[in-house]
């Protein structure tokens, strides 16, 4: 049976002049290109802001050639951010105290902190978040949440920076937010003998790793109105700057901020004979 099988297949496909293997199925195997394909989505699906940069990293792979794979396939971040504006920066009188890290690059941890505060909307109410981040190793150190912004908020920001890393920095640097320049914060710092350091009026790019984390931490928490309680929201707060903090790839670091913290302080082992 088998014979005759094979002898039809034979005449088959003599007659229409094509070699007798092509008449047997062949499962299609995917490229390199699709399997890559779902390798970038998985990571996408994950971490919704990464890019072609970030993706790349995590999947230890040519920056180009995921940027390829993207391209070919349409795939983009799903979260995109914008620029920061600081309109109110334009009410607040100048204060003497000078720009001290600008042009400035840290080579270990706790020489800068900067530090900021955004908002989200809950229920028609403003929920701020303030934080507080080394600039050395772009991890949120402190933070601290409350409907009202007032100088208290930042105070116990950096009292909760000042808990977890069990130091201070040289040198504190924020906007001219009328928070920040009152009489209660600067006596903080001065009390541990940190320099107080202040962006120009309305210059935003002048703070702009906060401004920038600001913009990619609303962007990524998503909508607040999904919870039901603010106690829930509070909670995705404190998960996503975790995240940030553990998880998530910064580009200049090509890690999680945490794992270049640990990478940079912990002491190497001396070799032994």
């Amino acid at each position: 049976m088998q014979d005759e099988k094979t002898a039809t297949k034979k005449e088959l496909a003599k007659k229409l002049g094509i070699s007798r293997s092509s008449l047997y199925y062949q499962p299609k195997k995917p490229s390199l290109d699709e399997d890559m394909k779902t390798r970038i989505v998985t990571v996408m699906d994950d971490n919704r802001s990464y890019g072609h940069r970030r993706v790349a990293f995590a999947l230890g792979l040519n920056k180009k050639r995921i940027l390829r794979v993207m391209k070919r396939f349409n795939l983009h971040p799903k979260i995109m951010r914008g620029k920061p504006f600081k309109p109110n920066d334009c009410k607040q009188i100048p204060v003497p105290i000078p720009n001290f890290i600008k042009g400035q690059c840290p080579i270990h941890a706790n020489v800068f902190w900067v530090g900021d505060f955004t908002h989200v909307v809950f229920m028609g109410r403003f929920l701020y978040i303030a934080t507080v981040m080394d600039l050395y190793t772009r991890e949120i150190l402190g933070w601290h949440v409350a409907w009202h912004h007032t100088t208290d908020l930042i105070v116990k920001a950096f009292e909760d920076a000042m808990r977890r890393r069990q130091k201070t920095p040289l040198i504190f640097h924020s906007d001219q937010g009328s928070e920040y320049v009152s009489g209660a914060y600067g006596e903080l710092l001065r009390s541990r003998n940190v320099l107080s350091s202040f962006s120009k009026k309305s210059s935003p790019w002048e703070n702009g790793h906060q401004e920038s984390w600001n913009g990619g931490f609303k962007l990524e928490l998503g909508n607040p109105d999904r919870f039901a309680l603010v106690e829930q929201l509070i909670e995705a707060i404190h998960r996503q700057i975790f995240y940030y903090n553990v998880k998530r790839i910064h580009t200049s670091l090509k890690m999680s901020p945490q794992q270049f913290y640990v990478l940079k302080t912990t002491p190497l082992v001396p070799m032994t004979a």
